[in-house]
């Protein structure tokens, strides 16, 4: 089942075992009245077992499995109930998240806060997690791994991963057209990718106001960095190494690359895929003294007052101040803004191809946008699905010539131009339809489908601005050429600017520009910022470094 080169890596894995791992495999066979499907699966799995515990004693492997969903296993200690379930064949993204299974199930202690762990430790109800997956989706071993290491800490926690694309009838039963999709206790709980944070906070009711009471006793920082995408990441690091104090708050670190899978135009490297880049960034940004506070979002914000610091309210309610800001706050999807879209998302309407398009196997769906994003999503899709039809509002595609010319040599693929996408339609549960307006003829005519990909665009995530600083009349934060905004000691970068072209790489070095120009403003502030800081004992090496290039004497 496994290769050489994995067996190799997944031996020197399981080598950190501390304690005896057992698995044990519900499979369908002929006898259990199982489809082919199930039981060409469950031979799969069986032999990705038989290669696992052929890689450490400390691996066991039972095949007498009671389960009812087959092909299955629990990851368990030896002795111990086990609390970890994979419902189908974890291969593909989901192949880490059984290694990391078994690494803590076995004794092997998680990358977490000692904290986190005691959360999830004291947490006192009965959760049954079931987390609906697709193996080609990059956002949902996030979920699983949370869920799992959950169930490691706590006995009063059980996770079951659910590959929605081997699972077809329950998918279809329990209306899930999304992943990753949770359940929790029977329950809809979430969709979409979640950390383990965010998990807590959904179950624990009190931590977030501990949190903020906790975030509003932080000290002023110098620079404070609203965002977590390339250019927040890219303002950081060159923030901290000037020496600065330096603070992120991230509604969620990495941004929108954590929906973005293949990235090939990121000069120097010649592919990688998002949720692996934002690792990269959160890693580098790590490697400096910077106060990162993830899954926080911003509500508004306040200009510098009298005492010259701009204050950032969460909306958990903690106030955060600095002497300068950057707002990074990216973008997101755009939404096509007609009946239906809203009443139907995650029913049918959806964003990512990438994740939810296994679900809609051998079904009929819609890619609405004609640029290279909706082309790239209906060659995709268009290997799943019996029907793609990609209608575009424009009378001609706009994406590049290549992807034209790929898209247009699929038999499974119908392309419809000037079209205007107007209602979304469904049966109350799901979708059934859409509706479109014929542009040359003004006539509305309905496509019979049961799914629907927008890929239109994106919007800048500035709401919580108006009012605070100029926007354009798209919405975006008006920068000039160094990144400085209407506001005095404001400075923006990336998706949500002005600044043309939205790439990973443009967003990085509007980052480095904004935060190099939010120092400079540092440095001809730096008489009252060392007066400041004379009267308290908080001296931070950076603003006595600004104070020292202005040429201002420090207090002993």
């Amino acid at each position: 089942m496994l290769d050489q080169n994995l067996k190799t890596q997944l031996q020197a894995y399981l080598g950190r075992l501390t304690s005896p791992v057992e698995v044990v495999a519900s499979l369908a066979t002929a006898t259990t009245s199982a489809d082919a499907d199930s039981i060409a699966k469950s031979a799969e799995l069986q032999a990705l077992l038989a290669d696992i515990a052929s890689l450490s004693p400390l691996v066991s492997v039972r095949l007498d499995g009671t389960a009812k969903r087959r092909p299955s296993f629990t990851v368990g200690a030896l002795g111990a109930a086990a609390r970890i379930t994979f419902a189908g064949l974890p291969m593909g993204h989901e192949f880490t998240s059984l290694v990391l299974a078994l690494l803590q199930a076995g004794g092997y202690p998680p990358k977490v806060s000692a904290a986190t762990i005691e959360q999830v430790r004291s947490l006192n109800t009965d959760l049954k997690f079931e987390t609906y997956i697709s193996l080609s989706c990059h956002n949902c071993p996030d979920v699983v791994q949370a869920l799992n290491l959950m169930a490691v800490l706590n006995p009063r926690v059980r996770s079951t991963m659910i590959d929605g694309a081997l699972f077809q009838a329950e998918v279809t039963e329990r209306k899930v057209m999304a992943v990753p999709t949770v359940l929790l206790n029977g329950q809809p709980f979430g969709q979409g990718r979640m950390t383990l944070e965010e998990i807590l906070a959904k179950v624990d009711t009190g931590a977030a106001d501990r949190e903020a009471a906790t975030l509003s006793e932080r000290a002023p920082y110098d620079v404070l960095i609203v965002g977590g995408g390339p250019a927040g990441a890219a303002a950081a690091i060159y923030a901290a190494r000037k020496g600065i104090r330096t603070g992120v708050v991230a509604e969620r670190f990495g941004g929108q690359v954590l929906d973005t899978m293949n990235i090939e135009n990121l000069i120097s490297v010649p592919e990688t895929e998002g949720p692996k880049l934002a690792r990269a960034l959160e890693n580098h940004v790590g490697a400096y003294a910077v106060d990162v506070m993830n899954l926080q979002r911003a509500a508004s914000i306040e200009p510098a007052g009298a005492d010259g610091l701009a204050r950032v309210q969460l909306e958990n309610g903690a106030t955060l101040s600095a002497k300068t800001l950057i707002l990074a706050t990216g973008a997101r999807w755009r939404e096509m803004n007609v009946p239906g879209e809203a009443e139907y998302r995650g029913r049918g309407v959806a964003y990512c191809p990438h994740c939810d398009g296994p679900l809609f196997k051998g079904k009929r769906v819609a890619v609405v946008g004609g640029g290279n994003s909706g082309v790239e999503a209906a060659i995709d899709l268009a290997g799943i699905v019996k029907e793609v039809t990609l209608l575009e509002f424009d009378g001609q595609l706009r994406a590049d010539a290549v992807l034209q010319t790929k898209l247009r040599s699929l038999p499974n693929v119908r392309i419809i131009t000037r079209a205007q996408t107007t209602e979304v339609v469904g049966d109350g549960t799901q979708v059934n339809g859409l509706i479109y307006r014929d542009r040359d003829t003004g006539e509305n005519q309905r496509i019979t489908l049961e799914g629907i990909f927008v890929q239109i665009g994106l919007l800048p995530n500035t709401g919580f601005l108006k009012g605070t600083v100029a926007l354009s009349p798209r919405g975006e934060i008006e920068v000039d050429m160094r990144g400085k905004t209407s506001v005095p000691g404001i400075f923006a970068a990336g998706d949500a600017t002005t600044t043309p072209y939205k790439q990973i790489i443009i967003a990085m070095g509007e980052g480095s520009k904004a935060a190099l120009s939010a120092f400079d403003y540092l440095i001809r502030q730096a008489p009252a910022v060392a007066v400041d800081d004379a009267s308290n004992d908080n001296k931070s090496a950076g603003v006595a470094r600004v104070a020292r290039l202005a040429g201002v004497p420090q207090a002993a």
